[in-house]
């Protein structure tokens, strides 16, 4: 594509966006352990504590101290939390389970699969390593790379022996957001799984998670939760026959046996994604964000996050600085990624400067939340360049 062209694509883009959608914050920096000073856009990473996670802690603490009621008290506090989780997801409570980390999720779910020598799976050379390794490390099994944003090369890449097809919902690594139905309709026609990971899109996207046999979701990013806990979702619709090959106490049905001669049976939902102990303490930080997150109307953090990658990939193209990141909104994710070869060193001058982003991979990842807002962008534009020239 020439340059000419591309630059008028991307005025047009400018055009449509609306400056009144992201002149102000969705939710009150305040709200956050954010010093007045800083900027912070670096939620592909992690994102800042809301101070209401004091009072959830404080909450669990108590809940922990007193006895079997206050485990009464936590577990259903984990099953409140699985129904929020649920209606956030478009889908129903049962659906939903709870693991320590997207890369246990996953490594249950190609652990319990029977591979086959020959076997392959299909995804971008770029997916996160908490969804490729685990493949990776089985011996026999082929992972095809492919452009995922190229549904012509994923259906072209699948064939009879494609036991899955794998995916972000929006990717790490330059923020390109692939359009999931033609990998579903490539999956079905081959009869492999689709997987999504939601990571980077699950806070921000509004999330329709049945078009996955299963899906993850890290909750320290967007989420706004801790670390220890993530989403693990089993379209029991699809695949109702699915079963982990390994369980703990807590994965099995309440009137299994305490002998365990046999396989007990397992319990009927996504619960028995979890071994042992719920992780409760971040459970209880979750339930916090999840009070921000639905206190906004659906779609409305996708508007503002996307007002503000649309306005910094344009004051980008002015400054003549490029993206990896494509430009159009329903290509990208919350995220603008700039590759450069001094990425660290630049991520570390802009923190001295105030402007928190994130670095990985050769790339500066610039990401914004609920808590961002259109006045930030010539700071972030100001500690940019001058990192650049340093």
């Amino acid at each position: 594509m020439g340059v000419c062209l591309l630059r008028a694509q991307r005025a047009k883009l400018r055009a449509k966006r609306n400056p009144a959608r992201t002149a102000v914050p969705l939710f009150a920096p305040t709200d956050f352990l954010i010093p007045p000073d800083l900027i912070h856009v670096c939620a592909g990473g992690q994102t800042p504590v809301p101070h209401a996670q004091g009072a959830a802690l404080a909450r669990y603490a108590l809940d922990k101290s007193t006895g079997p009621a206050g485990r009464a008290r936590m577990d259903a506090e984990v099953d409140r939390l699985r129904a929020r989780l649920a209606a956030f997801w478009s889908v129903a409570t049962p659906d939903i389970g709870l693991v320590s980390s997207v890369a246990e999720g996953m490594s249950m779910l190609v652990e319990s699969l029977d591979w086959r020598e020959g076997d392959n799976v299909v995804l971008d050379a770029h997916e996160y390593p908490s969804i490729a390794l685990p493949m990776a490390m089985r011996r026999g099994v082929t992972l095809r790379h492919v452009p995922i944003m190229d549904a012509d090369a994923v259906a072209a890449a699948v064939d009879a022996r494609t036991r899955m097809v794998a995916a972000s919902a929006a990717s790490y690594f330059d923020a390109s957001r692939p359009d999931l139905a033609p990998l579903r309709a490539a999956a079905d026609r081959v009869g492999a799984l689709l997987v999504v990971d939601y990571t980077q899109a699950s806070g921000w996207l509004p999330v329709e998670a049945g078009i996955a046999d299963f899906a993850f979701a890290a909750c320290y990013k967007w989420m706004l939760g801790g670390t220890g806990l993530a989403i693990a979702y089993w379209n029991r619709a699809r695949q109702p026959g699915w079963a982990p090959a390994t369980a703990g106490w807590y994965s099995v049905a309440d009137d299994a046996s305490n002998e365990y001669r046999s396989a007990p049976p397992l319990r009927p939902d996504a619960n028995r994604f979890t071994r042992g102990n719920p992780a409760h303490l971040p459970a209880y930080a979750l339930q916090a964000a999840m009070d921000l997150h639905e206190s906004l109307p659906r779609g409305a953090m996708q508007a503002h996050v996307q007002g503000l990658t649309t306005a910094l990939l344009a004051r980008l193209d002015q400054a003549g600085i490029p993206s990896i990141t494509p430009p159009d909104p329903a290509r990208h994710g919350a995220s603008v990624c700039i590759a450069h070869p001094r990425a660290s060193r630049i991520v570390a001058a802009m923190a001295e400067r105030n402007v928190l982003t994130w670095n990985g991979r050769g790339r500066i990842r610039i990401s914004f939340h609920g808590y961002n807002d259109l006045s930030q962008i010539d700071p972030i534009m100001g500690a940019l360049t001058a990192a650049l020239a340093d």
